[in-house]
Order: structure tokens, then C-alpha cells, then sequence
């Protein structure tokens, strides 16, 4: 490359205000620069200062002006400081000023940072952050730890007692436990806030969209996130920011590689071409696999193909799987390749361990994944590859909008300044998105008519207003004004909850013997559970109707040795109902959400309508933590696999079973016992040490860290 004649093209580029064109011819340089390791010249900063790349100065080699706006384009990020962009310090100026803001901007943007550098500057009371999953809920967490754990309360679970600063972060069905807790809050941000729209995730937006308009009563100021969007249609849960959506400021380059072009719909062409990939490539790969079926596909061929690998590292994992996990499970043997699987279903501890895993420069080289990749985490490879052009689930073709994002994985700021996109199926045609948020009539009955009519029509106040009086006729006006103000119900579907108030007034009796869910017994849950899980058919596993509601109810009467059996060893017993790992998840993971979900507004109801004295909190509260110890449940978010806590509860190191600890109790004994010490029980294996050493990272401060 000559150096000299691509900065006169890009400084032309400039000269005819094509300023993307210039930065993208401008990153490709600095990647020449980082593959030869050439130092940039005078010139070569003075053109990455042109185009607002500031972080990209090289301070060593740049004049005096230069080196200034590397300066003054600095802002404390929470114990230290960094220089921001120039649509960075745009955006992080207007929010300062106060103002509501919607931004769409690039996944390669950096709007962390703006974020952090606000709480350093402004120093709000409270702030809330709603993020999409629990995984980007411990991510972030682990973030702002690192920064503003001496000056916050940073909080991530239900039910804790608030200080006097805090920083929430959860998942929008968490927010509503503190709506009646928060008095006021500073700022509201919302990430990936385009999940608002049933569009994109038809399950959770009413969620999401309830706590908007609850959350956001309180807010003195919001500021919601998204990539990609180019517009959006006027509603009521944006309608007083303001929108920020020409943000296309990239900041590293993306080089795609039309192989689709040549492979046509020869299946061996596709597999030939993926292994070239991993095998030429030698760098970090996503693999988008679209859904569950193509990721077992694409992990027999790797498996078939790639060679065990000699890192220790791997090795450790891979034998840790097995124990604790299952030994016929894919996984193990794909880690053993250097290959981790990502999607929504895994133990979250799993899907940390396996991103933390990708980070390290001897662990893993490659993962496959479905889009919870570009919603659970942020992490970035030189290399995505787009293995099938579907939407999750597989069905649907993939639409431009999220391909942009799966894509938007590819580069990462001062890695690689290039991300390689290679297309084995065919990108769907360029389109513009434009956000769509209609206020969805599932929520309209958990919703206060006089509180929030300044956010609704004529028409969706009427609604509220008649399904109101039908409730009022059920339990009661002042009961139920109680229950809305106290945003008891989980369910997002109102209408579900007046047809089990209907049914509990009308048939009293079909609801007797509730109390048996508290028994130890679980063979005398059977009645009730099926009772229960039919008010929701088709939610609870896979296969015909009848065979699903066996099969649910099968595995929680196993689960609920959770704590004091192995994985294996529930395995082994759910091998009679023809359960597996994979399924083991997702049933898992429907008892914890779903049902707990369902039993608790269940149990809310019938006190107030049969009123005898049953309460099944205590259900609710052990099927809503898998039927572990609550804090062993809680700690699997912050990156701790229940195996390695019921080790540290066998050893008498912490008491996981005493009712009085809590979540941050329990962090604090982990900090007072200290790393070194607690792995030097010798009832940890190399693989676990190397997960506490993880789990440390995430509650402790390194000297470097704290000065």
C-alpha cells in the first residue's frame, strides 16, 4: 500500500463531504498500519482528527493540535479517563444538558462509554438500566463494579434494600419489583430498546413497554439505545425525546466476502467453505447458525472435522463438562475443538464462562450461535460468519435489520480494525427499518387510567376503563386498586388474568387443595399442576399437547432435588421421560420464569377472591429459583455454576442454606474470604479455580483498579 497516495484519496474524499466513505478508507489504513506495525505519521493523525476518530490518535507521533483534541476530547469514565469520539461527546453533551434522548447508532459506536462518562459527570441518585438479558445484565454489571462500586449500590436482583445511590440493572421483567420501591429516579436507559416492538420479540415486549411507561412516570430523563433503526413511528412511549438516528459512526470497517456467490445450494460447497474459513482465517469467529437444528448440524461437521486441540485450557473445560454436565453432550466435545456454543437456553454461568473463554487468546476460537449473541453479550471477533440466512427459530428469512446486527459483531475497536463478514448464504436485501410501538391491549389492565392518561388515547382509557369495572365486579374496586398500585401480577397478558379471576369466582371448589404445592411431597402436586399449566397450553416442552404436560410436570417433580443431586444424577432419573441436557435447560428455565410467573398471580388472585388461608409463596419462591438455595440461584448470574457453590456449602465455607443471606451478604463474605484463600480448598479441580478466578474479577477490585 503507499501510504502518501491513500491519505491524498481520503483526504479527497473529504474535500467532497463524503466523510463515511473517507473513515471507512481511513480504518482500512490504520489496519495496514497494525498489520506491519508502522507507526502513523503526522499526516495519517491529522486525517483521523478530520474524521472525528479521536481515540485513534496516536499522541507519540502527532502534532500539537493533534495531541489537543486527543486532550480535551477526554472525560472521567469512572476511575479513569478516555477520549471519545466526536458523535461520542456530541451525544454524551446533549444528554448532560439534560435532554430525552433515542439513539440508533452502530454496534461498533461505543454508547457504554457514554453512559459511564454521564454517571462520572452528573452524578445521578438512582439510575436504571434495562437490558434485554440476564447474561448483558452481568456484563454490565461487572462494568460499572469496576467503576462506581465505591460510590453505588449497584443492583442487580429482587428484592434488595436500596442505599442511598444506586445503579439497577435487570432485565424489564425484574424492574417492575421496584416500581413502589424507587421514589425518583435520574435517568432511564434502555438498551436495545427496538425489543419494545412485538416485531422483535412478540414474548417480552409488553414487558418491556410496561416498564417504559411506569419506570419512565419517575424518570426525570431517559435515554434509549438501539442499533440500526432509521425512524420511528410516533407513540406514546417516546413521544417526549428527542431522536438521534444518523448516527452512522463506525469506527471500525466491515469486508464482506460473497462466498454464497459460488456455493449456490450445494450443501458440501457450504461445508468446504466454512472450514476453509476456520482453517485459513486462524483468527476469533462467530458462527450465526440461526436456530438449534443448524447449530447441531454445523457442530457434527466441525467435530468431524477439527482437530483436538493441545490447549490446556479446553482440555480442563471439556473434562469439567463431563462431570459435571453430561458426557454425550455435543459441547464437550466441540470445546475440546475450540468451539463454544451461545443461545438462550444454556445455565448463564455456561454462556459466561464460554464468552470469557472467547476473550482469552488460548481458549476458545470460535462460536456458534444463534441471534442471542447480538442481544446476551458484547463481544466482538475479526470474523462472522453468516452459516443461514434465518431468522432464530429458522423459519422466517433473515431481515435486513437484524442482519446488520448479527454483522455489527464483526471488528472491534482497537483490535481489529477490520471485521471480516463471510456470507454463505445471501444477504437479505438492503432496507430501511422503521420502528413500529403500538401500545399493546395485553397491558392495558395492569395499566392507572388517571396516573398515565397523559400517555394514552381516548380509546385505550376506555378499555381500561371497561375491563376495570369487570374486575371491580370480580374482587372489588378498592381490592384491585390495591393490587394495580402494588404491580403485583407477573403476567402481561391482562386478559388471562381476568379469565382465572372469573374462574376462581365462579368454580371455588375446581381451586381446592392449592396448599398441596407447599407440601413436601411433590407426587401430590400432580392434580394442580396439571390444572395449572392447562390455563397455558403449549408453553411447557415439545411434542403433542398431552405428552407435554407429562413431560413438564415429570421434570419438576426431578428438579426438585436440584440442590442435593447432581446434574448427571437428574439426568439419569429424567431418562425414563426421554429428557436430555439440552432439553433440561429450557425446561429449567420455563419452571423458573414461566410457571413461578403463572402460580404467583395464581396464588395473588385466589387470596383475594377464595380467601382461605392458603398461601403458596413458598412454592413460587423455590420453583422460581430451580428449587436451589436463592443466593446459589442468584450467583449463577454473576458467573458462579451451582456445582462450585454446593462444593463451598459442603465445605462449611459459607452456609448457603441459612435464611438470613443474602445476595450482597453473601458477596461480602466471598470478599472477606478472598481469592487466595478460598482456592487453596483442595476441593476444587484446575477448571474450577479458573471459574472463581472469573467470579473474583467480578466482585473485587484490583490494586491497579482501585488507585
Amino acid at each position: 500500500m503507499d501510504i502518501f497516495e491513500t491519505c491524498q484519496k481520503i483526504n479527497d474524499f473529504l474535500n467532497e463531504n463524503q466523510e463515511s466513505i473517507a473513515r471507512d478508507e481511513l480504518i482500512k489504513l490504520l489496519d495496514y498500519h497494525s498489520q506491519h506495525e508502522i507507526d502513523y505519521s503526522p499526516l495519517v493523525n491529522h486525517l483521523i482528527r478530520l474524521t472525528g476518530l479521536y481515540p485513534y490518535l496516536q499522541t507519540e507521533t502527532a502534532n500539537w493540535d493533534d495531541k489537543f483534541t486527543y486532550e480535551i476530547f477526554k472525560v472521567d469514565i469512572g476511575r479513569k479517563k478516555a477520549t471519545l469520539h466526536r458523535e461520542q461527546s456530541s451525544l454524551l453533551k446533549k444528554l448532560i444538558d439534560g435532554n430525552n434522548i433515542a439513539v440508533s447508532a452502530p454496534t461498533s459506536f461505543g454508547k457504554s462509554f457514554v453512559i459511564d462518562a454521564f454517571i462520572s459527570i452528573k452524578k445521578p441518585k438512582n439510575v436504571v438500566i434495562i437490558v434485554p438479558t440476564i447474561a448483558l445484565t452481568d456484563e454490565t454489571r461487572r462494568r460499572l463494579f469496576k467503576k462506581f462500586s465505591n460510590d453505588y449500590k449497584i443492583i442487580t436482583t429482587a428484592e434488595v434494600e436500596l442505599a442511598k445511590k444506586n445503579i439497577f440493572i435487570f432485565p424489564q421483567e425484574r424492574a417492575m419489583s421496584y416500581i413502589n420501591k424507587i421514589d425518583s429516579i435520574d435517568i432511564l436507559i434502555v438498551d436495545e430498546f427496538y425489543k419494545a416492538s412485538s416485531i422483535y420479540d412478540k414474548e417480552r415486549s409488553p414487558s418491556l413497554l410496561k416498564a417504559i411507561i411506569k419506570l419512565g412516570y419517575k424518570a426525570k430523563q431517559k435515554y434509549f439505545l438501539a442499533p440500526n433503526i432509521t425512524s420511528i413511528i410516533e407513540n406514546v412511549f417516546t413521544q417526549d425525546m428527542f431522536f438521534e438516528f444518523k448516527l452512522s459512526f463506525n469506527t471500525v470497517f466491515l469486508e464482506k466476502h460473497n462466498l454464497y456467490k459460488d456455493i449456490g445450494k450445494d450443501t458440501l460447497l457450504k461445508e468446504h467453505a466454512l472450514l476453509k474459513i476456520l482453517h485459513d482465517t486462524k483468527t476469533k469467529s462467530l458462527i450465526y447458525a440461526a436456530s438449534y437444528a443448524q447449530i447441531d448440524k454445523v457442530s457434527e461437521i466441525l467435530i468431524e472435522n477439527l482437530p483436538i486441540s493441545d490447549k490446556p485450557l479446553l482440555l480442563n473445560f471439556s473434562n469439567w463438562l463431563i462431570l459435571n454436565y453430561d458426557p454425550n453432550w455435543k459441547l464437550t466435545n466441540l470445546i475440546m475443538r475450540g468451539v463454544g456454543i451461545h443461545n438462550g437456553q444454556l445455565h448463564r454461568s455456561l454462556s459466561q464462562i464460554q464468552v470469557r473463554l472467547f476473550e482469552e487468546k488460548n481458549g476458545l476460537e470460535n462460536i456458534i450461535s444463534t441471534s442471542s449473541i447480538i442481544e446476551g453479550v458484547n463481544t466482538s471477533a475479526e470474523n462472522v460468519i453468516i452459516w443461514r440466512n434465518r431468522r432464530s427459530g429458522g423459519n422466517s428469512v433473515l431481515d435486513s435489520f437484524t442482519y446488520k446486527n448479527i454483522i455489527g459483531r464483526g471488528g472491534r475497536m482497537f483490535k481489529y480494525f477490520v471485521g471480516k463478514i463471510f456470507l454463505l448464504e445471501p444477504p437479505p436485501e438492503e432496507d430501511t427499518t422503521q420502528l413500529d410501538i403500538p401500545f399493546p391491549d395485553s397491558i392495558l389492565g395492569d395499566i392507572d387510567e388517571n396516573l398515565y392518561k397523559g400517555s394514552l388515547n381516548n380509546e385505550q382509557i376506555n378499555k381500561i376503563i371497561t375491563y376495570k369495572d369487570e374486575m371491580y365486579e370480580i374482587l372489588g374496586k378498592e381490592c384491585y386498586d390495591a393490587l394495580l398500585k402494588e404491580n403485583v401480577f407477573k403476567s402481561n397478558n391482562s386478559e388471562f388474568i381476568k379469565t382465572i379471576a372469573k374462574d376462581m369466582k365462579l368454580n371455588p371448589e375446581d381451586w381446592n387443595g392449592l396448599s398441596f404445592l407447599n407440601s413436601t411431597d411433590s407426587n401430590s402436586w400432580d392434580r394442580l399442576l396439571y390444572k395449572i399449566i392447562y390455563l397455558q397450553p403449549g408453553e411447557w416442552g415439545d411434542g403433542a399437547y398431552g405428552i407435554q404436560n407429562k413431560k413438564f410436570i415429570a421434570f419438576i417433580k426431578v428438579l426438585v432435588n436440584n440442590w442435593t443431586k447432581t446434574i448427571p444424577q437428574l439426568l439419569n432419573e429424567l431418562d425414563a421421560d426421554d429428557i436430555d441436557i439440552q432439553q433440561f435447560f429450557k425446561l429449567e428455565r420455563i419452571a423458573s420464569f414461566n410457571l413461578s410467573a403463572l402460580v404467583s398471580d395464581i396464588n395473588v388472585l385466589q387470596k383475594e377472591i377464595i380467601n382461605n388461608g392458603v398461601d403458596v409463596s413458598p412454592f413460587i419462591s423455590k420453583v422460581s429459583h430451580a428449587f436451589l438455595p436463592s443466593v446459589v440461584y442468584q450467583l449463577e448470574e454473576y458467573g458462579l455454576p451451582r456445582m462450585i457453590a454446593r462444593k463451598i456449602h459442603s465445605n462449611h465455607i459459607i452456609d448457603f442454606m441459612d435464611e438470613s443471606l443474602t445476595i450482597h451478604i453473601a458477596i461480602h463474605k466471598f470478599q472477606e474470604i478472598g481469592k487466595i484463600k478460598l482456592l487453596q480448598y483442595k476441593c476444587f479441580d484446575e477448571f474450577d479455580k479458573y471459574i472463581l478466578d472469573y467470579f473474583y474479577d467480578g466482585i473485587t477490585l484490583s490494586n491497579e483498579e482501585i488507585n
